[in-house]
């Protein structure tokens, strides 16, 4: 059994809808239709290699202990799962050896600082809609879940990486240079990419300009909920990514942004 399963979840039904569309954690055989969408989008789609045991599943050694927010159509019963997000807690971290991330920053400066605060730590990871689902509604309501997830375990500060697509670092030096320059994360947040893994984001002759407006939308999405980001980039060969750090206090999405995510009546 996960170990996430032996702490206190979300109350019992706890979701949100909108139409046929419903977000809340998943359940049993769920967890492996959020890995097989997954699979679908970032192997199938985007050209990340399967590390998993498990033919047509994107799974990896953190999967069985962490919580999955997913989102259902329940207008089609045969492939219902269409959205998918990873949660994994601190509290879980502690009892599995550590975060995703932690094998491409080192996190020690964000850990340090959220345990003099007391407060909790979320890592979100394997972000992915399908397609045709890629619009506000399906967006919102992950959000919304997972606005309910952050007030359900007090959680201070939200995390992860998101990335950008290929691994030719000089393609996205705009963009890196952008996060860089603009929203490089306070000292006592700014985590860094591991040593022989570096990636400098600060290209001399960018166009900020144009980093600003060409950003994934992921990156933009958490930029706009008050994110900054680590020190360094990280090339992902197996995800075909570059990856950046981001790192989110909860207290200003909900001072910006709660009533919108359901964080605040």
């Amino acid at each position: 059994m996960p170990q996430s399963m032996t702490l206190p979840r979300l109350p019992e039904g706890a979701s949100h809808r909108a139409g046929s569309l419903e977000t809340r954690l998943a359940r049993g055989a769920e967890v492996d239709a959020a890995l097989a969408l997954r699979h679908r989008v970032f192997c199938e789609e985007r050209g990340a290699i399967s590390t998993g045991a498990t033919a047509g599943l994107e799974e990896d050694a953190y999967d069985r202990d962490c919580d999955h927010l997913i989102v259902l159509d329940h207008a089609r019963p045969d492939v219902p799962v269409v959205g998918t997000y990873r949660l994994l807690r601190g509290d879980v971290a502690d009892r599995i050896g550590g975060f995703y991330s932690g094998g491409e920053y080192d996190l020690a400066p964000l850990i340090r600082h959220a345990a003099q605060c007391g407060a909790g730590l979320l890592e979100l990871g394997r972000s992915c809609v399908e397609i045709k689902y890629r619009n506000s509604t399906a967006i919102s309501l992950l959000w919304r879940g997972l606005a309910t997830y952050l007030e359900a375990f007090r959680i201070g500060y939200i995390f992860g990486c998101a990335s950008f697509h290929g691994t030719d670092v000089a393609a996205h030096a705009d963009g890196l240079s952008y996060l860089h320059r603009l929203h490089l994360a306070p000292p006592e947040l700014r985590v860094r990419a591991l040593r022989g893994h570096y990636v400098e984001m600060d290209a001399p002759g960018a166009d900020l300009v144009a980093g600003g407006q060409n950003l994934p939308p992921l990156v933009k999405a958490y930029l706009r909920v008050g994110a900054k980001v680590g020190d360094g980039a990280f090339i992902d060969h197996t995800f075909n990514t570059v990856d950046v750090f981001m790192v989110m206090p909860v207290e200003r999405i909900v001072g910006r942004y709660g009533r919108r995510f359901g964080l605040v009546d």
